[in-house]
């Protein structure tokens, strides 16, 4: 089993028991049939409106050809949703290489998202691969308001090996911020992965907090952050589009980490939520281990969801 079929499994388990009971026995491709896809591309939390654009593509192709094997299916399905996600137009990525832009030093990422979501793990599984591929690594504890989260990014620095800048409960985290540049600078650092509080969304005064911080991080190096790294929870289902909403108005995001893919049979809210924002997944989470975080790879990602042998005539 590859790294996104396990992935995507239920996801995928529920998505071709929904396709195959719609197309057996048939020898083409009606409104049924169609009516069918649809509804199994939404229970995957693809959302409507990206459902809606694989389905008109694939009406237009029933109205020429009439019928459809299950091999032209899938590979019909693969086509359409690689276009839905391949939204910064890059070529195809190494897997083991971490998508950052190493020219920029130190790179400053802030991540972001709200509580629960698996934010504080994701930064300590990537310092993890960074200092691995020889990377240089300051964490910043930003997210001052929880003495949890400040201690979680700690065990995860001292299980990495990475350096670590902390203030006291209730400081300031732009100031926490500012220092963690200040220091990353002076260390000659690669990278910087700054944490966040797990801010709700839907509260303006802390998603503000977001602008202080950024225009801090400014005073040191001028174009920083050079990444806004929002962390979704795949089994949030269709909140995951409400979070990305508020914080793509609330800053602007770069990128998306989808974490719990593994657990859930959501995994269409990649697609949905990459169609709708037009931002890039650069990670996802399939497990509890320190390297089961991955460097998403599209036509992988692509290729374990949509398999024509998965397609029952």
């Amino acid at each position: 089993m590859g790294i996104f079929d396990k992935g995507v499994l239920k996801t995928k388990e529920g998505f071709f028991k929904r396709l195959s009971r719609a197309i057996v026995g048939r020898s083409k491709v009606d409104d049924e049939v169609l009516d069918a896809i649809e509804e199994a591309l939404v229970s995957t939390d693809m959302g409507v409106d990206t459902t809606l654009k694989v389905i008109d593509n694939l009406e237009e192709r029933v109205e020429r050809d009439k019928y459809m094997s299950r091999d032209e299916l899938a590979d019909l399905l693969r086509e359409e949703i690689g276009k839905l996600i391949d939204v910064d137009g890059q070529p195809a990525i190494d897997p083991d290489k971490i998508p950052f832009d190493f020219s920029k030093k130190p790179y400053v990422v802030l991540v972001v998202g709200v509580n629960g979501v698996g934010k504080t793990t994701t930064i300590g599984k990537l310092a993890s691969k960074l200092k691995a591929q020889g990377k240089k690594v300051v964490l910043g504890a930003a997210d001052t308001f929880r003495a949890a989260a400040v201690d979680q990014l700690q065990i995860w620095a001292e299980r990495a090996g990475v350096d670590i800048v902390r203030q006291k409960m209730g400081s300031d985290p732009a100031a926490v911020a500012y220092d963690t540049v200040r220091s990353a600078v002076a260390k000659n650092a690669d990278v910087v992965l700054i944490d966040t509080a797990g801010r709700l969304h839907n509260r303006v005064d802390l998603m503000n907090e977001l602008t202080k911080i950024r225009n801090v991080l400014r005073k040191v190096i001028p174009d920083a952050p050079h990444e806004v790294l929002l962390v979704l929870d795949a089994s949030t289902g269709q909140n995951a589009f409400q979070q990305t909403k508020e914080f793509t108005r609330a800053t602007d995001v770069t990128s998306l980490a989808i974490t719990k893919l593994d657990g859930s049979a959501k995994g269409g809210v990649v697609i949905g939520i990459v169609d709708q924002f037009k931002v890039p997944v650069k990670f996802i989470g399939i497990g509890e281990g320190i390297d089961d975080l991955k460097v998403f790879d599209k036509k992988e990602f692509v290729s374990s969801l949509f398999s024509a042998d998965d397609i029952k005539d």
